[in-house]
Order: structure tokens, then sequence, then C-alpha cells
């Protein structure tokens, strides 16, 4: 793990941690509004004051303003923006992708960086966007790969720390692969970059397949900051993944196209009846007050922020409470699309349940997805542990429990049980009283494990839900 970033909680594969920077620590998963130096909707003493904790703004745009720069470089970042917290600079590389080129060198964006204080600087790396072709991709990857490993080696350790980015388009193999060569060269914090066309599609089900991938290749210690990613109805399944730094420029780009954040989508100011929200900005006026205000676009604004940093105080109590699949299954639930991230998010359970506690809080099985849980994974997986002889019930609770030797009850997703673990997790979870085809399906498994495990035993399955003739060994008596 790198020296400036301790972990102090985790749930699933997100965690609560601290990264420290030379202008003080920041918790995460923390959220980093974008602060464009022309343009500032809101000033960076006020986004402090309503709880941000870090910034980020663009070192290229300060650069090639005479003025800014000149500023910036006497008086340094911090107090060019008026921010005395940490602030983390990136390189031009978004000015890279939009206009493919731009007049900087790698080695000078990066000095630039250092010299204007930075806390956490950006090597200009090449954004590859997704689905380009696997010759392009890996073009661009040996390129970005050169600029970091000149970076790393130009770097002398001491003041800011430094990011390394990784690309790979869509490949889920150059992803592992370039996020592992970040890890190998030992870089302070790992973006992962040029994703936010996926969130702009929607294309939740890739995004998480490229995070778990780059996750996979970097391993569970290092930061990770999720280039682009400032909407609040994805901050929990990106925390789930284990990311742990987000960048929004989408509460001020949204407030001046009129629109409005809440954690479960966005909507038009001019569609709403009611301001679902209590926020300074909202609790005393209504749609047409807002919509009315010369100051429209900055009150806007103040709203989107405020959304947004509430969102990442709720991901990190989840965590805290190792509740946050349950925060991801009713934010996902908002869009068609965040399901597909969700059923994504399944898909890589596996690798999610080596990194989940065992030990946690009461989980509720709030649908199918939820059969993909760490708890069921893992129950599964050791349910063979459980050492069987002689005449085995297997029955719904209340059933007449006489002449056995052993009494198993049923809980799906879980399936079977000795019924004195009825009340240690994670047995003790919250369940529906009529289960889906998952949740049965997955204990109906875990049934037919435990009896291949004891052959000798002899069992009679007597459950409100029988499995099919096909899922458990025809011995067993329903």
């Amino acid at each position: 793990m790198p020296d400036c970033f301790e972990i102090l909680n985790k749930d699933l594969a997100g965690r609560i941690g601290r990264l420290r920077t030379p202008h003080g620590a920041v918790e995460t998963p923390a959220l980093m509004p974008v602060v464009n130096p022309h343009l500032r909707l809101i000033e960076p003493a006020d986004l402090q004051r309503m709880g941000a904790e870090i910034l980020i703004t663009n070192s290229y745009i300060i650069r090639q303003d005479p003025e800014l720069r000149e500023l910036a470089e006497r008086r340094g970042v911090h107090r060019l923006l008026g921010f005395d917290g940490p602030i983390m600079t990136d390189s031009g590389a978004f000015q890279l992708s939009v206009y493919g080129d731009i007049d900087v060198q790698p080695l000078e964006i990066l000095e630039f960086q250092r010299s204007i204080g930075s806390d956490i600087s950006v090597p200009l790396d090449i954004p590859t966007p997704p689905d380009v072709s696997r010759a392009r991709a890996e073009a661009e990857l040996v390129e970005t790969e050169r600029r970091l490993t000149e970076a790393r080696e130009r770097w002398d350790g001491d003041g800011p720390l430094l990011a390394g980015p990784i690309q790979g388009s869509t490949y889920a193999d150059l992803r592992f692969a370039a996020a592992r060569k970040v890890r190998d060269l030992a870089f302070d914090l790992c973006p992962i970059g040029a994703v936010v066309p996926l969130m702009e599609g929607y294309r939740f089900r890739d995004l998480v397949d490229v995070v778990a991938a780059s996750k996979k290749g970097l391993g569970p210690a290092a930061p990770v900051h999720l280039f682009g990613a400032g909407h609040p109805m994805m901050f929990s399944l990106a925390a789930a993944l284990g990311c742990d730094l987000f960048d929004s420029a989408a509460y001020a780009l949204y407030a001046r196209q009129g629109r409005y954040l809440t954690p479960s989508g966005t909507r038009h100011l001019e569609d709403l009846r009611y301001l679902p929200c209590c926020c300074e900005v909202c609790r005393d006026r209504s749609p047409e007050d807002l919509a009315g205000d010369p100051d429209k676009t900055e009150l806007l604004a103040r709203h989107n922020i405020a959304v947004s940093l509430t969102e990442i105080q709720e991901v990190r109590q989840s965590i805290w409470d190792g509740s946050l699949w349950e925060l991801v299954e009713r934010r996902c639930r908002s869009h068609p699309r965040m399901v597909d991230g969700l059923r994504a998010l399944g898909s890589h359970a596996g690798w999610i349940e080596e990194l989940d506690p065992v030990s946690r809080s009461t989980c509720f099985y709030l649908g199918p997805e939820s059969a993909k849980r760490p708890e069921v994974l893992r129950y599964g997986s050791r349910i063979d542990r459980i050492e069987l002889s002689g005449r085995v019930l297997v029955a719904d609770r209340g059933v007449d429990e006489e002449g056995y030797d052993h009494v198993l009850w049923y809980l799906p997703p879980f399936g079977p049980y000795p019924k004195e673990l009825a009340e240690t997790a994670p047995l003790n979870s919250e369940v529906p009283q009529a289960f889906d085809e998952a949740g049965l399906s997955q204990a109906h498994a875990n049934l037919k494990r435990l009896m291949e495990a004891n052959p000798a035993a002899t069992f009679e399955v007597r459950l409100r839900d029988p499995p099919k003739v096909d899922t458990v060994p025809m011995e067993a008596k329903r």
C-alpha cells in the first residue's frame, strides 16, 4: 500500500480511507469538485464550507492563460483559487482528447504542476476512448506507459503525490496490464481514465468491467480515482468496486443547462412541480422561484454540489455499517442501464467476495441480484464443512422435528443450515416471504452441495418451495 494511503474500514471492494497530501489528509471516498479557473460558479472557499475536502483544477488551462500562469507561479495554485485544502491538478489530457493535440510537452506540464504547488500531479497520458481498434488502444497505451515511466523516473518523491493514469479503452486485458504497470511503477494515486464516454452513454455494464479489470491489475491496496465520475447516482456502484476519489464538473455543467441532480437521476428544472430536497437552496423555494431567480445557475450549482457531497456521506456511512450492497441496489434500480451495472457487479462477485470482510451486520435481500452478495457466495463455498450422519431433516421452520439425528432449517438464498445458527450472520439476514428464482436456485444448489458432501447421511427434504427433481440427488425424499 502506498505510504500516503491508509484503509480504515471496508465493505465489498470499497473502503473508507485516509489519503495524506502536502495540504492535509482527505477521508475517502471523496468527491473533488472541478474548478475551472475561468468560470467559477461557486468560489472554492464556499465549496470548502459546503463540505468539499479536496478540489481538482486544470493545470493546462492555467498555464495557457498568461495572467493566471503568472499568478499561479508567483503565489501558488492554492492562493490562486482561494482554497487551503488539497488540490489535484489535471494535465490537459481532456483537452488532448477533444482537440487531438495540445502545445505542451509531457514533462513541461508535469514540472509546471509541481511549480504551482499541486498536491496531486498527473502526467500527460493519452486518453483512449471506448471501442477503438485494438491496434490503436495498444499503440496509445505504449505511449502512455512511456510517459508514465519517464515521469516516475524524474519524480524525486518529495512534495506532491504523483498519479499514474490507467488506459486501455474497453479492452479488459489491456486495462489489467496497464494497471499492473502503474502498480509496479509505485504511483501514489491510480486514476482510471477515458471512461466519461461510457458514463455519458449510460454504459454502466462496460464501466463496471473496465473498473474491475483495472482494480484486479492494481491489487487491493492502491488508492483509485475514477476520472469524470460526477453523478451521485453512481457513486455507490463505483465505491463498491473500490474507487476512492471522484471528480465532478457535472454540478456546474448541469446547472448551466437547467438540470437538477438527485441521487436517483437528473431532472429538468422546468419539469419539477416540487423541489425534492432540503438543502439551503431548495428548502425555502419552489421550482418557479428558482427558475425565475437571476442567480438561477449559481443556485442550481449549489444544490447539485450539495446533493453530490451528501451522497458521498451516504456512501461512507454505508461502508461503515456494512450495508453498501443495499445502497448500490437501491441506487441502481433508479435506471434500467444502472441495473445493467448492478448485474455486471454480480459477474465479478467472486473477486469481490475475496475482498469483502467476513464479519458484518445483518444484510437485506432486496432482489435477484442479492443472490450474488459476498455473504451468499461465501456461505455456499463453505457449506460442505457441515458434517452430517444418520437421518437428516431439511425443512422450513415449524415442522415436526422428532426422530431425526440432525435438523437443518432452510433459508433462501443460503439454503440449509443448523438451526442453532439461526441468529448468527449471515443467517440472520432479512429476506422476503416470497422468494425469487435466483434466491431459490442458489439455496437449492447449496442443498445439493451439502448432500453430496455427506453421502452417508439420509436426507428428508420438506420445504414450502421444494427443489426441482434434478436439483438434488434422487434419494432425497420430498
